[in-house]
């Protein structure tokens, strides 16, 4: 084969490698592009914690489990604050049975006790009031002086006042305490069921709950560990916290409605029905995350969509989808 042969040869098989080339260039201009816009499955976590801290005791759920709403998710050592509630407890009962016995007057043992001292004062009374009787019939008869006669009458006079004295004892035994002191005492009552309010509070936030039903996306500690008030201890994905984010061309947003219907398209999945929720009024040159193999525009505006929270449960976050306008 002579040079001529040579080059004619490389330059027929050059320009076929170039046809070929072209060829796949034109295909690939030529198809035809998807009538979706593409995005991503976006979730909004609720990370669940407790606002006392405490060594994590009992861990009720698992990571990618579905609960209900008011499932027990978690248990801390609530031992202090048991503690607590038993304290205020008999705090509140002293202070009942205070403010009882305030309103209530002296008790009967203490009342009986002041009627016997009544009885003796009264016998003493007669005493001392005939002995007087006698003694001023003597002083007149010159049996006595005067001052035995003085005396027989102060003791006389003595006696009547005690009599009296315990009756007024008596009569007030039977009353209540004074208002200041009964109104003291419910002041005392009230702080002290708020004492024991607070305490069981913070006991019963030893024990958390689901706030709302949905996807035990994680659990952040395991048994055993202790925990720090307000760290979270389980990432809950409710179905309704689940959204679609995806792009739209500066073309096309202004067509688009709060409210409107759209579909979404996954990998290995059926078509999901959802209905946009937002649309952004600022454009973004470069959206932060997308799917797509071909971007027709470089100006985008942020729409979100929201699927019901039955159909949610098709989608995970950061899936990429396809959404198609209806």
């Amino acid at each position: 084969m002579n040079h001529k042969t040579i080059v004619s040869s490389f330059l027929g098989c050059r320009s076929a490698a170039l046809v070929v080339a072209l060829a796949a260039l034109l295909s690939g201009c030529s198809r035809k592009p998807s009538a979706g816009f593409q995005g991503y499955v976006e979730g909004k976590f609720v990370y669940v914690a407790s606002p006392q801290a405490g060594r994590l005791t009992h861990l009720a759920v698992e990571r990618g489990q579905t609960i209900a709403a008011s499932r027990p998710m978690f248990e801390l050592d609530g031992e202090p604050e048991g503690a607590a509630v038993r304290e205020a407890q008999q705090l509140l009962r002293a202070s009942e049975s205070r403010l009882a016995d305030l309103q209530s007057g002296k008790r009967p043992a203490e009342i009986d006790v002041t009627r016997a001292q009544l009885q003796r004062a009264l016998a003493d009374q007669k005493t001392s009031a005939d002995l007087l009787a006698s003694a001023e019939m003597q002083y007149k008869s010159g049996g006595i002086p005067l001052t035995e006669l003085i005396n027989a009458r102060g003791v006389a006079e003595s006696s009547t006042a005690r009599v009296q004295e315990l009756k007024n004892d008596l009569a007030v035994d039977a009353l209540p305490a004074r208002d200041q002191q009964i109104v003291a005492q419910r002041e005392q009552v009230k702080a002290d069921r708020a004492s024991l309010a607070q305490a069981e509070w913070r006991l019963q936030q030893k024990q958390i709950s689901a706030p709302r039903g949905g996807l035990v996306f994680d659990t952040l500690y395991r048994e055993g560990e202790w925990v720090a008030a307000g760290n979270p201890v389980i990432q809950l994905l409710p179905p309704e916290n689940l959204e679609l984010r995806f792009f739209v061309p500066e073309t096309r947003v202004g067509a688009l409605k709060i409210g409107q219907d759209v579909r979404v398209q996954c990998d290995g999945c059926t078509a999901v029905p959802a209905h946009i929720t937002f649309v952004s009024t600022q454009s973004e040159y470069t959206p932060p995350v997308i799917y797509s193999n071909e971007t027709r525009s470089k100006l985008v505006f942020l729409v979100i969509a929201k699927p019901s929270p039955e159909n949610a449960a098709a989608l995970h976050p950061g899936q990429p989808v396809e959404v198609v306008l209806q």
